[in-house]
């Protein structure tokens, strides 16, 4: 078995540009958070993006026995406590029957004091079409201020036209394929992926997670809201979670995220489970303001790479916002 690479803090860099554009985006993200409870109309401000809530449960992170040697010192407990919130990825609240097949599955994992050990963003997409940094940063501006129009529909679809050529891979050809393919399935039946790199350690990974024996079919005909509900009030819910390790940055490209990882086996860590009537009340103030910032976590499991590094201020400066508005509106 080859050795993996090791993290480094160059995966991460950012450029001069890239932190002024930065700046920038964050002023778009408290903007939009500012009005977000208009855009979505609702009565309280929501995230700048998953900014939909199907749902929060309880669940446990169970390591499997046959966990490689050399990582078991990442795992010292048989199990972990997880807050887990099931969103879709749209801007804005969707209150009609069918929204986008974009889901997250943002898994909290704490210790047995409650302690903070990571979070995890999960989405069903195990790719993401920019490498670029600017490139995100101007698109996402262009987003945000599409929607408290302060910018024009010209200007949004010209920074979109930026991202088509990186989307040409076979990689995302194939996974964007296989979407649409599963466009109408039911959202516990999607596998979830980091999209980015993660360290363990020194080592650096890749995460799935891999559900078992979920109906694809499952309550069809109803909102996805109302059959996860459903599913979560009278079935507990497997998957198991798989990584790969980061061995040769050619197969296994850190700072490029529109390519699948190859050569790099899936390890199975453990498994996630949620016990059926685990659900919690995904409109109460406190889960409303879950955060799930993965640089957050314990310095050994944080993310890796240049897009992945625009997450953190990102998710603090939207926090930040969502906080101070919803406690003036004092909502629960």
């Amino acid at each position: 078995m080859p050795h993996p690479q090791k993290y480094n803090k160059k995966y991460d860099k950012l450029t001069d540009e890239e932190k002024e554009l930065l700046e920038i985006s964050k002023n778009s993200i408290t903007d939009f958070v500012e009005q977000s409870s208009s855009v979505s109309d609702v009565h309280y401000a929501t995230r700048n993006a998953h900014a939909k809530t199907y749902a929060v449960a309880k669940g446990e992170f169970l390591i499997d026995k046959n966990v490689p040697e050399e990582l078991q010192q990442f795992f010292d407990k048989e199990k972990y406590d997880l807050i887990i919130r099931f969103s879709n990825a749209h801007l804005k609240i969707n209150k009609g029957k069918k929204d986008i097949p974009a889901y997250g599955f943002a898994v909290k994992i704490k210790d047995e004091s409650g302690d903070l050990i990571a979070n995890y963003p999960l989405v069903n997409f195990p790719l993401f079409p920019i490498n670029s940094v600017s490139t995100f940063l101007k698109l996402f501006t262009s987003v945000n201020r599409f929607f408290v129009k302060k910018w024009s529909s010209f200007s949004l679809m010209m920074q979109i036209s930026k991202v088509i050529p990186s989307t040409f891979t076979g990689s995302f050809l194939k996974n964007i394929f296989k979407l649409w393919r599963k466009r109408n399935d039911f959202i516990l039946s999607f596998d979830y992926h980091s999209v980015g790199a993660y360290r363990l350690g020194e080592n650096m990974i890749k995460i799935k997670l891999s559900p078992k024996s979920v109906d694809k079919n499952f309550n069809k005909k109803l909102k996805t809201k109302d059959a996860l509900s459903n599913y979560l009030k009278t079935n507990d819910f497997n998957a198991d979670v798989l990584i790969q390790i980061c061995y040769d940055l050619k197969y296994q490209p850190i700072n490029k995220l529109n390519v699948e990882w190859k050569h790099s086996p899936y390890l199975k860590i453990g498994e996630v489970k949620i016990e059926k009537n685990s659900l919690l009340d995904p409109n109460a103030c406190d889960n409303e303001l879950l955060s799930f910032n993965p640089f957050e976590s314990k310095p050994f499991f944080q993310p890796v790479g240049k897009i992945q590094k625009l997450r953190d201020e990102a998710y603090k400066i939207s926090l930040q916002t969502r906080r101070k508005i919803n406690k003036l509106l004092k909502y629960k």
